[in-house]
């Protein structure tokens, strides 16, 4: 049986960390690969950002270096740190995504890469018992800067039994 494998943009790692929820990514992942355009992104943040000290901290997250992107994930245009998760899950495929942007995520259905945002990992979380609220750690993301729609609160509240 293959274990799925982690790619991570910034987005998610930011609300994590901001929320001082990270440690649901490293309970539930025990290695999660993150590009090195991404990980430059968050270390280019406000020098005393506390995203920063759990990036740097983070045993879980391993730095890696994308060499070329895929041409089929280029030409959507998307940011670089967007760019380079895809490239390394369209091209390893036992790696998922772990996106929350709306064209990321577009780009992801008509290729075929597989994915998950941040709404999916807290049901994933509640799931495991590593959270009791799914409603409570959405609100301390969305302070943190996720947003979602109301419709999609309800989905993840439902998926995780909280509505």
């Amino acid at each position: 049986m293959n274990k799925k494998q982690y790619v991570i943009d910034a987005s998610p790692i930011i609300c994590f960390s901001k929320a001082k929820l990270e440690f649901i990514l490293e309970k539930l992942f025990s290695e999660i690969l993150i590009p090195k355009s991404v990980y430059n992104e968050i270390l280019n943040g406000p020098k005393d950002d506390r995203v920063i000290k759990v990036v740097k901290s983070s045993s879980w997250l391993k730095v890696v270096k994308v060499e070329k992107v895929n041409n089929e994930i280029a030409i959507w245009n998307l940011g670089k740190g967007e760019t380079e998760v895809l490239t390394i899950a369209y091209e390893n495929r036992s790696f998922k995504a772990i996106i929350d942007d709306a064209a990321a995520r577009k780009c992801s259905k008509v290729l075929g890469i597989p994915f998950m945002g941040s709404g999916g990992i807290l049901v994933l979380a509640k799931k495991r018992g590593i959270i009791s609220s799914v409603d409570e750690a959405l609100n301390a993301l969305k302070v943190s800067g996720l947003w979602l729609s109301k419709d999609i609160e309800q989905i993840i509240k439902k998926k995780a039994g909280e509505s």
